[in-house]
């Protein structure tokens, strides 16, 4: 397979920054929120500044009772808690036609419900030395990037381009657009990971180990897949079935 990457330089890795005003210009200096706490019911011009400022950067956030954060940090963080993400986010609507370009097969893998911060790391890991252009991750329910994950993937969260979207539904459909196939994992199907062609554009959806891939991404999935099983476990640890399965994806790009 041919070099391919989108380079993000590696940046300060999960600096907090509290109080309302220090957030605002943080989030207007064009910093890329990792994570952003808010006091429940936290009210003022401040804090209406700071709200629309969240809707024009689509920066998500979550309102959390004080009690966290105060656990977070003594500080007088003033209600508002922020931590910056050591990465840059990208766009998938960019990427795939930038691989396009370079002639070369997109492989695209999107994580749906995988929280573990150190199974994320290892995934992403696993992604870039097996040739993964993006992982894309949705805005809630995903691994927070931050200094566990980095370490886990070995510095790869520096080099595997991580797209963070609202919807992995309309992600998806803009894969299919693009004119890749969409296998889905999961153990609600009879087929293996060795009937899709991988040698085609694909892109490979990842479910969370206790409740797998959404119904809604499986039905617009063009192949559902998975991983034979010999033994007495029902599952294997969602970092090694993305190895498994993005290794097959491998082993046929290499033989085609």
């Amino acid at each position: 397979m041919t070099e391919r990457r989108f380079k993000a330089e590696p940046r300060e890795v999960n600096q907090m920054i509290f109080g309302i005003r220090a957030v605002i210009e943080a989030i207007s200096s064009g910093k890329e929120i990792e994570s952003l706490f808010i006091q429940r019911g936290l009210t003022g011009g401040l804090i209406s500044e700071l709200k629309t400022l969240l809707r024009q950067y689509d920066v998500p956030s979550q309102q959390v009772p004080v009690e966290k954060l105060n656990r977070i940090t003594s500080k007088n963080h003033q209600g508002v808690i922020a931590f910056i993400s050591p990465i840059t986010y990208q766009k998938i609507e960019d990427l795939i036609p930038a691989v396009y370009e370079r002639g070369e097969t997109p492989l695209i893998l999107l994580l749906d419900g995988v929280t573990d911060v150190r199974n994320f790391g290892a995934i992403v890991r696993t992604a870039e030395c097996s040739g993964v252009h993006a992982i894309v991750v949705p805005k809630k329910g995903a691994a927070q990037i931050n200094p566990d994950a980095v370490k886990t993937s070995a510095g790869a969260l520096y080099k595997v381009p991580i797209c963070r979207h609202d919807s992995l539904l309309q992600v998806l459909r803009f894969l299919k657009d693009s004119g890749l196939q969409i296998v889905g994992c999961t153990e609600k199907t009879d087929d293996l990971i060795y009937k899709p062609d991988f040698t085609a554009p694909s892109a490979i959806i990842m479910g969370a180990e206790d409740v797998g891939i959404s119904f809604e991404l499986m039905r617009n999935a063009d192949y559902l897949t998975k991983i034979p099983m010999a033994g007495e476990i029902a599952s294997l640890n969602v970092s090694v079935s993305a190895g498994i399965v993005l290794y097959e994806a491998v082993r046929q790009r290499l033989a085609n």
